[in-house]
């Protein structure tokens, strides 16, 4: 077994990495340009790790809206509170996460507080601040807050202030003299442009790499591809019409808007006692990154026979795998078979089709959380998970029960003569 939580570099990229799975689809593009000096100020500002603590509320704020609570602001944003409700954002801090982090909390708060930096971004959030270079208790630590994960104010709120898109064009507007909850907001171009979402989204170039590719990479992989050109952002596809739903690699329906499958030539043209050479050609045809973008899911292809019965003739079955394979321990990149955007990526099935064989069926099943489902498992058969072994274990159970299948097709083989 690998002896994984030795290493702090190891842990807090596997921590980070678990942050939700990327896969995009064609939307209309944003109005807001791509990345401007502007946008990349702002961004620069707003996303400081941690969050510097809110400090006091204006006097005039009531309880609400002084709260930095999710719940609290569901009461005036209903729609986004319970979109947010269903997405991995509001889970940021789940089993697999806080299961890693909950052991450095006492014996390595440095690596707990860059984990947190994305998972809680807020100081509210945090147990615990650095100040000259030790960690003190911080005072205004809400432990609801920090179960809560990635929460409104992580995105909208700095020093009580609100800060949000352009207001929709259809809204009517808002007399003048109208005082507002919490003072209104501030526009930001920038909620519109997939620079906002980089800072949790993609390493640095001086982070870790393997084969001189970073280990999380999906805002370069969309900057080179002809969605940044066209100005379709990371929001187009998780965020339309500005539902906080962030859907990714964990939906099935985000999946097949991601992909494009065709199978040539004709299965139906083949019959037993025939050797099949069948195409199966998976085209990156929604996603503006790679596909998919992170190293924790796989893909994997299959093809293989059934019998009249319908069932399987498993010396037929055949299986790829598209994705992108490094050891646990994160020394080694063993493949990377991820589909570029608009590029395709081509499985050939050759077989003997055996007597009996009535049908060929092709499926392709994603399993979005591979990597973890095997790191989960390894680190409590090590028995290194400490405090967060019962969390572990809850992860490791969501781990096993992802998988689902996003293509499946079963074409009946020609009759053979005689």
């Amino acid at each position: 077994m690998y002896h994984i939580l030795g290493c702090q570099a190891t842990r807090w990229i596997l921590a980070f990495l678990i942050c939700s799975l990327m896969v995009s689809c064609r939307q209309t593009p944003n109005k807001a340009v791509a990345e401007n000096d502007a946008i990349a100020s702002f961004v620069a500002k707003h996303w400081q790790f941690p969050v510097p603590p809110q400090g006091e509320p204006p006097a005039d704020y009531s309880p609400l809206e002084a709260s930095l609570d999710p719940q609290q602001c569901g009461i005036c944003h209903p729609q986004q509170y319970q979109d947010w409700q269903t997405t991995l954002h509001s889970h940021a801090m789940s089993p697999g996460i806080y299961g890693q982090m909950v052991e450095m909390a006492d014996s390595d708060p440095a690596t707990y507080t860059i984990c947190a930096s994305c998972h809680t971004p807020l100081s509210e959030q945090l147990p615990f601040l650095e100040t000259d270079g030790s960690y003190r208790n911080n005072p205004d630590f809400d432990v609801k807050l920090q179960q809560a994960g990635l929460i409104c104010a992580g995105c909208h709120v700095r020093q009580h202030q609100r800060f949000g898109p352009p207001r929709r064009a259809e809204l009517p507007p808002i007399p003048p003299g109208t005082k507002l909850p919490h003072g209104g907001f501030t526009v930001r171009a920038a909620y519109e442009d997939s620079a906002f979402c980089s800072p949790c989204h993609q390493f640095k170039s001086t982070d870790f790499a393997l084969n001189g590719t970073l280990l999380q990479n999906t805002y370069e992989e969309w900057r080179q591809s002809r969605y940044a050109k066209e100005g379709i952002h990371c929001q187009n596809c998780h965020m339309p019409n500005r539902r906080h739903l962030w859907r990714g690699i964990h939906d099935p329906g985000m999946v097949k808007q991601a992909m494009t499958v065709a199978l040539s030539p004709d299965a139906a043209s083949y019959a037993a006692g025939d050797k099949m050479t069948l195409q199966i050609m998976v085209t990156n045809s929604g996603a503006g990154h790679y596909f998919p973008t992170y190293v924790t899911p796989k893909i994997f292809v299959q093809a293989h026979l059934l019998d009249a019965q319908g069932n399987m003739l498993g010396d037929t079955a055949q299986e790829a795998v598209i994705g992108r394979d490094v050891t646990l321990d994160l020394s080694t990149e063993t493949y990377d078979t991820r589909i570029a955007p608009d590029a395709s990526r081509t499985i050939t099935y050759i077989q003997d089709i055996p007597s009996g064989a009535t049908t060929l069926r092709v499926r392709i099943v994603v399993h979005p959380d591979h990597f973890y489902r095997q790191f989960f498992a390894a680190v409590l058969a090590d028995g290194e998970a400490g405090k967060g072994q019962a969390l572990l274990q809850e992860a490791l159970r969501r781990a096993e029960s992802s998988p689902f299948t996003v293509f499946e097709r079963e074409i009946a083989l020609k009759k053979a003569r005689g």
